[in-house]
């Protein structure tokens, strides 16, 4: 399904935010720096960029991922270490497991490689588990950090940055970039480029449709997913082998947040009401006829 709501890497599309969002991201960590955020509104994209990242690290790259962070600091920590290698059923090293960790850290910088801990949801933190990164920053050589962060994170992250508690950590942040929406060509080409990477063709959902369901979503590449995956339902349920506005207009309809950021559009509404005309009155003389 080309549509699918699950973050797949091999329907990944470079289009500017998550190409550049992709390449600040790499290029600090080239460079050996603390902090990197990244943060962006619901369904902009973060999971699946955050797994593009994991999967485009070289092997000089230990990548730890901590999908869920709403963690207590011991949790953090113990999910962390796992992440890392190191062996948490031993009870001595349960005992001093942050001394464990940084012997792991040294040791992968003696092998010449670098740790990265890459957290998705970041903006769910608390305050307790956000002290202990900034503990795990503090781990380093002469020359280098032995750990580096990634934080993903909706707007709320920025919120909580703000706040004079953690002011160590927003200053440790060298590099931050902020994912928007996709445009109107970006939103078509967007879609062209799933449907031909599941093996179908562009032309099932027409360019028309594409610049509407651009205006519907405000270019959510979540919201795209949803609308595209409820029009390529409608026509299959046909039998049709494109897509057509009544198939575009009641999936919009059936999506609440397109049809709220729609429904007080005037213009919307009088074209939705013109096509509805159009439609009926054409279904009414394939009847007669």
């Amino acid at each position: 399904m080309p549509f699918s709501l699950t973050p797949n890497t091999e329907f990944f599309c470079a289009l500017a935010p998550h190409n550049e969002a992709l390449k600040v991201i790499l290029s600090a960590l080239s460079m050996s720096e603390g902090f990197i955020k990244v943060t962006g509104e619901v369904g902009t994209g973060k999971t699946l960029l955050c797994r593009k990242l994991i999967n485009h690290l070289n092997d000089k790259f230990v990548a730890c991922y901590l999908p869920n962070p709403y963690l207590s600091p011991d949790e953090l920590r113990m999910a962390f270490a796992k992440e890392l290698g190191v062996n948490t059923e031993d009870d001595s090293v349960r005992q001093n497991l942050h001394n464990a960790i940084e012997a792991r850290l040294l040791m992968l910088r003696k092998e010449n490689r670098q740790a990265v801990l890459i957290i998705d949801e970041a903006q769910s933190l608390s305050w307790d588990a956000l002290e202990m990164l900034r503990l795990f920053s503090n781990l380093e050589t002469e020359k280098s950090k032995l750990l580096q962060i990634v934080l993903f994170g909706q707007p709320e992250l920025d919120h909580n940055l703000a706040n004079p508690k953690v002011r160590q950590i927003r200053q440790r942040i060298s590099f931050s970039y902020t994912l928007r929406t996709m445009s109107s060509q970006e939103v078509a080409y967007y879609i062209g480029h799933r449907l031909t990477t599941a093996g179908g063709s562009e032309h099932i959902i027409p360019q028309g449709i594409r610049n509407v369901i651009a205006i519907a979503t405000k270019g959510t590449p979540r919201l795209v997913n949803i609308v595209c995956h409820k029009i390529l339902l409608r026509a299959y349920g046909q039998g049709k082998e494109r897509a057509s506005w009544a198939h575009m207009l009641s999936a919009v309809l059936d999506t609440e947040d397109c049809k709220n950021r729609l429904l007080p559009n005037t213009r919307f509404v009088y074209f939705s009401l013109v096509l509805i005309a159009v439609l009926l009155s054409f279904n009414v003389y394939k009847g007669l006829s």
